[in-house]
């Protein structure tokens, strides 16, 4: 643990951290509300936060104020990769992929088909959590445009493929 921002005998202080230019009280202090801000959030800024009140002349309250608080900084998914695997030939198989390299959570992927007729796939040919979608038994009337959703709370990114059979 690393104290981050203090305010003692009327004075407030931030410490020497990477929170340091971003971080601050939200209020007045003598307002009562110590609650505190964080700008321009940055995934490595998750994690537990503890505030604690020390009143002067109050020994009985040592462990009574002290506040948690679990931050969760979430990353919309990143633009994903979209591939082909295998050879798209009548009555082949191929499976499409789609990778993002970022997101928190882990992104969900959602494959359909948009050219030349919408088209959305579901279990088990497409699998959410690795982004795949098998196609099998290709035929001439699967030839289209792929695209691939990567979507978490916090956003989402997409990538397409065509395919040719």
């Amino acid at each position: 643990p690393a104290q981050i921002l203090t305010y003692l005998d009327g004075v407030v202080k931030v410490e020497e951290t990477e929170l340091k230019p971003r971080v601050g009280f939200l209020y007045p202090v003598l307002s009562h509300n110590i609650s505190v801000f964080i700008n321009a959030t940055r995934e490595r800024d998750s994690g537990q936060y503890m505030c604690t009140v020390n009143v002067v002349d109050e020994a009985s309250s040592m462990g009574k104020n002290i506040g948690v608080i679990n931050l969760t900084v979430l990353v919309p998914p990143a633009t994903p990769s979209c591939q082909l695997h295998g050879d798209p030939m009548v009555g082949a198989n191929v499976t499409l992929s789609c990778s993002s390299r970022k997101g928190k959570p882990s992104p969900v992927y959602q494959w359909q088909r948009t050219a030349p007729t919408l088209q959305v796939f579901f279990p088990p040919a497409q699998d959410w959590h690795r982004g795949t979608l098998k196609l099998t038994n290709l035929s001439l009337d699967m030839s289209g445009l792929y695209v691939c959703v990567a979507e978490n709370q916090a956003g989402s990114a997409e990538c397409s493929i065509v395919l040719e059979v």
